[in-house]
């Protein structure tokens, strides 16, 4: 009987550690009212970050920007990425949209749940750890793993 409650109480605890994972995996509603960034434009056809992107944070995100990239637990912070066409100046169609969101038991991706989704808000289904975390270790580890700046942002 004891070893029955045992079973049932790990059951219970792996069910819910997918299910709020998976949760929090959700695009946020409303980020485009968020803090935005200023438009960024690459060019170089061999970097990941090729094309147009715009940065929107939350306010608790906004406030770890502010204070030298330290941000709070649930901090959320979300990138849309846009295809150039023939005119740089121009945003082309939407082809991809990428969630932060700070979550200490996140271990493997230090501290961040990284989430991809095509340009409808549907997951993606990338691998965060072998697609997004790699850059962020090796470009951010100093900046607890946040690329972008208050520099990129709009006073």
């Amino acid at each position: 009987m004891k070893s029955t409650y045992v079973l049932l109480a790990v059951l219970f605890l792996c069910i819910n550690a997918v299910t709020s994972s998976a949760a929090s995996s959700v695009l946020p509603k409303g980020y485009t009212s968020w803090k935005k960034s200023e438009r960024k434009v690459i060019t170089d056809k061999s970097s990941l970050f090729y094309g147009i992107h715009y940065i929107y944070a939350d306010k608790k995100a906004w406030s770890g920007y502010l204070a030298d990239n330290r941000f709070a637990e649930g901090s959320r912070i979300v990138v849309e990425f846009f295809n150039i066409k023939n005119d740089p100046s121009v945003d082309g169609p939407k082809n991809m949209i990428v969630l932060m969101q700070k979550e200490r038991r996140q271990g493997s991706t230090g501290g961040w749940l990284f989430a991809g989704f095509s340009s409808d808000g549907k997951p993606s289904g990338i691998d965060p750890v072998a697609t997004c975390f790699g850059c962020h270790l090796k470009d951010a580890a100093q900046k607890e793993f946040v690329i972008s700046t208050k520099k990129d942002f709009k006073f």
